[in-house]
């Protein structure tokens, strides 16, 4: 064969692939040198094609790429993340790699690690989703959603909500972890392998709760884990089945959240209280493992007995002391102290404040158990009957007012009442407001007293004595006076007459006609009038302007000139403001 010339342009191998004999000089190759060469090229070209797994050896590892021979004119390049342990290779190590493209833009041939590894172990892969068998991986990395698992040499996707019964708190806790698992989804193209562990445990947690609820009964200890805690209590797992412990059932003591009784994770013995007729409701208790602290509650608090206890609670009407676990009593407000006017147990008591008190009557069938402050000082009622006497004269305070009344106390703890119809002899009191205020020091008549409902009535008007009694001369029918204008009513005029004695003038009995006595007269002016009626049993003298003015004619005209009707505006009294 002659020697390859430039004239002799380009030549074509087996697979189809330009070869420019350009670099070739005329007559550098002997004859048939050339043919054999191509011959040669073209018989180790033949056998690689796009797609497949072939071998390859590694010819040079740096950084970021290893370079691999596959026989091929031009070797491969394969980014070093493809490789599972780089560290495990090393030049002149044969691997298999896959073909992605036999030539790029550049002359280069693509090669994939990742992908030959992936091929290599579909076949197992896809048999074990096929058949839901159990494959063995191990957890590598997290991912976003997830962690990597290296199953059979290639990366699998396990799912956060996967990897157990129960979300995971730190998924960096299972890293170098091997377990076992389902493959749940494969898809080959995308070469995605998704796999659960959570599958595997479900189907052992299901095997365990039959034989669980096989074996329940009523009363039965078992231990379980506590798996989640709400604000009404805590679900335990017993080994596949959960039960409810609910916040009441944890202890005989006061309880205000279950986070004080247990914790995520703990590891108690419980007892099974119910279950519905599936058992799929199942109630838990923890108190129950103990005996009822009040079994025996009249011989450890006996009525009477002085104890020592924590408070627990307060409340507007008493404070809840805690005389040891599950058993609470109640200091009612009323029984905080005989002399303080308490408005809340707060200002004598605090939460957490250890104190004494005197057990008062106990209630086992209700649980109730009622305690006392004020017993631990004597009653300053026993020494009332000795200290005050009905006609005795004394002095105090006023503290409180109604609308009946004025309490005027005595000494710490005792109160007595004066009532307003006790108040003035003469005056007709609407309101005590109108004669005292919190606060004055008053001198008061002892009246009546009631030990047992522990009252006193006092009065004021009993430190004089009674002046309608020598009235009746005074206040005759027919005595003329003039009249100042105290108070106006709907229904007629109260004027006051000599001292604190007042009268009234029915409105029949104004000589002008009107809708309301306001229209005709004012407070503070003076009218004159005459007594038509004197009731000393009803305490009440009546008047008339009218009968009046019928004996002095001439001048009534002037009194009507005085007095024209004015426009009637309606008044509204306002409400008595009852002191504290």
């Amino acid at each position: 064969m002659p020697a390859i010339t430039k004239e002799q342009a380009k030549a074509v191998d087996a697979a189809g692939n330009a070869i420019d004999l350009d670099e070739f000089e005329d007559g550098f190759y002997a004859p048939g040198q050339v043919d054999e060469i191509l011959g040669l090229y073209a018989e180790s070209s033949s056998s690689i094609a796009e797609g497949q797994v072939v071998k390859g050896k590694i010819l040079k590892i740096t950084d970021k790429e290893v370079f691999v021979d596959v026989n091929f004119k031009s070797e491969g390049v394969i980014p070093i993340h493809e490789f599972k342990d780089i560290k495990e290779c090393k030049v002149g190590d044969e691997i298999d790699v896959y073909l992605e493209q036999i030539e790029d833009s550049e002359g280069n041939i693509i090669l994939s690690k990742s992908r030959a590894d992936f091929l290599r172990v579909w076949d197992e892969i896809f048999a074990a989703f096929e058949a839901q068998s159990i494959v063995q991986g191990r957890v590598q990395r997290r991912i976003k959603g997830g962690v990597v698992v290296n199953l059979y040499g290639v990366d699998a996707f396990l799912p956060g909500s996967q990897i157990d019964l129960r979300q995971i708190p730190d998924m960096d806790a299972i890293l170098g972890q091997t377990f076992d698992f389902r493959v749940i989804k494969v898809n080959k193209a995308r070469r995605n392998i998704v796999v659960s562990r959570r599958v595997i445990l479900e189907e052992g947690r299901a095997a365990l709760r039959d034989k669980i609820i096989t074996e329940l009964e009523k009363g039965q200890v078992r231990e379980g884990i506590v798996k989640n805690i709400t604000d009404f209590g805590a679900f335990i797992d017993l080994g596949g089945v959960d039960g409810l412990l609910h916040i009441t059932d944890m202890s005989w003591g006061r309880v205000n959240h279950p986070s004080e009784v247990v914790a995520l994770g703990d590891k108690i013995n419980v007892q099974v209280l119910d279950f519905n007729e599936n058992k799929e409701r199942i109630s838990l208790g923890i108190k129950q493992l103990s005996e009822h602290p009040w079994k025996d509650v009249e011989e450890k608090f006996p009525e009477g007995s002085r104890i020592k206890g924590k408070i627990v609670s307060i409340t507007d009407y008493g404070a809840f002391m805690e005389l040891e676990k599950g058993i609470e009593g109640l200091i009612h407000i009323s029984e905080m102290s005989w002399t303080q006017h308490i408005k809340h147990p707060s200002k004598i008591v605090n939460v957490g404040d250890i104190v004494e008190a005197i057990v008062l009557k106990i209630d086992k069938d209700s649980q109730k158990i009622s305690l006392g402050f004020k017993q631990l000082e004597a009653d300053p009622w026993d020494s009332v009957i000795d200290q005050y006497t009905i006609g005795a004269i004394t002095s105090g305070k006023v503290r409180n007012m109604a609308a009946f009344g004025a309490f005027v106390e005595l000494r710490d703890g005792v109160d007595g009442l004066v009532h307003i119809s006790d108040m003035s002899w003469t005056k007709k009191i609407n309101h005590p407001g109108e004669m005292l205020k919190k606060g004055d020091t008053v001198e008061v008549k002892v009246l009546e007293i009631d030990r047992e409902k522990r009252r006193i009535s006092l009065g004021i008007k009993q430190m004089t004595d009674d002046p309608w009694s020598g009235m009746s001369d005074r206040y005759v029918a027919g005595t003329e006076f003039n009249c100042e204008v105290a108070r106006i009513l709907d229904r007629g005029i109260v004027v006051n007459l000599d001292g604190d004695v007042e009268g009234f003038v029915p409105v029949k009995e104004l000589v002008v006609d009107a809708k309301h006595p306001s229209q005709i007269v004012t407070v503070g002016e003076t009218i004159p009038a005459k007594v038509i009626e004197f009731d000393i049993d009803g305490r009440k003298i009546v008047l008339s302007v009218a009968d009046y003015f019928k004996d002095h004619k001439t001048d009534l005209e002037a009194f009507v000139a005085a007095h024209p009707v004015k426009e009637y505006v309606p008044v509204v009294e306002p409400v008595a403001v009852l002191a504290e």
